[in-house]
């Protein structure tokens, strides 16, 4: 198994556990059980909606990772696993460290369009045998 495809792979299951735990530490200290806090840009929404965009996207990376990782990828692939690992924590600090969710900004547009370009690239590689 190739060390980078191990390597991404545990980043963003770090990512998403800790997302996870700081929803949970959100919800205990602002009392919401479930559901969204009543202030759209709050720490407790903002964290919510880090954690479920890296649960749409962390699981299907991680499968395309560990299927190159298995079978030897080329210098472009693992340069690609890298760059969309590091987009999905890009996307991250752009939901988290910008005042609004309901603006753009450029840690939020990167990471998502990495993330989108490089994902549909690597589902390319795996069809071209790459």
């Amino acid at each position: 198994m190739h060390p980078v495809a191990i390597y991404c792979t545990a980043a963003l299951g770090v990512l998403l556990f800790l997302l996870g735990l700081a929803v949970s530490i959100c919800r205990f200290r602002s009392g919401i059980g479930s559901g969204l806090a009543p202030e759209r840009n709050g720490l407790l929404n903002k964290v919510i909606r880090a954690h479920a965009n890296t649960a749409e996207f962390a699981p299907f990376l991680v499968v395309l990772f560990l299927y190159f990782g298995w079978r030897g990828p080329s210098d472009m692939v693992v340069y690609m696993i890298i760059a969309v690992t590091l987009c999905r924590y890009l996307l991250v600090i752009g939901l988290l460290a910008w005042p609004s969710l309901s603006r753009p900004n450029p840690a939020r547009f990167v990471g998502a369009l990495g993330t989108y370009l490089l994902g549909t690239a690597l589902c390319v590689a795996m069809v071209a045998g790459l």
